[in-house]
């Protein structure tokens, strides 16, 4: 979808759109090494970095956030650019603060641990629920995991199987390759 594409969808969907006014959501997308991310910014931070469709991500938004979307360069080019810097290997930690709000109670337990992880670095499901205190929990931690609203920023990518392997990824399989590719090569220069 084309950024006239989506100003045209914001325009018919979001009654509150006002064009050149700055939104309470800033609503856009980051073409990357990974493919088409798309994004939602909040006065809070980072609500939305997702593999998903623009207009799931778009009814998600409106339904749990809030309507006055709408493209805002002066949040959302912050946040790309710290994903060019990221993918370049140049950035370990995102400045850009998270807003959780998208994700259940229990994901937000789950991230906010994920977001611990170190970069470079990986842990396992098993680590995870021990860490909250719920150590057979697997299934929920993976579906956690699964429903990051926030992926990249919130590394959800550097949890994998406890036998080492990839294990699912939103973004799927080679999207969680080439991050963890990317923190490798970045940690041993």
């Amino acid at each position: 979808m084309s950024s006239g594409d989506l100003d045209a969808l914001l325009r018919v969907t979001s009654s509150t759109y006002r064009g050149e006014t700055h939104p309470d959501i800033a609503f856009g997308t980051y073409d990357g090494a990974v493919g088409r991310l798309v994004l939602a910014v909040t006065g809070k931070g980072i609500a939305a970095c997702s593999f998903e469709p623009e207009n799931a991500v778009y009814e998600l938004v409106t339904r749990h956030v809030g309507s006055f979307i709408g493209p805002d360069p002066r949040r959302l080019d912050p946040v790309r650019r710290e994903l060019d810097a990221y993918f370049s290997g140049r950035l370990r930690a995102f400045a850009t603060p998270v807003d959780l709000t998208l994700a259940t109670s229990f994901a937000r337990t789950v991230l906010q641990k994920t977001i611990a992880v170190q970069y470079g670095t990986t842990t396992t499901l098993e680590e995870i629920g021990a860490s909250i205190g719920r150590p057979r929990a697997l299934r929920a931690i993976g579906n956690a995991l699964a429903s990051n609203p926030v992926c990249v920023i919130v590394p959800c990518h550097r949890v994998v199987r406890e036998d080492g392997a990839l294990g699912d990824y939103a973004g799927g399989a080679a999207a969680k390759q080439h991050l963890l590719n990317v923190e490798k090569r970045a940690s041993t220069s």
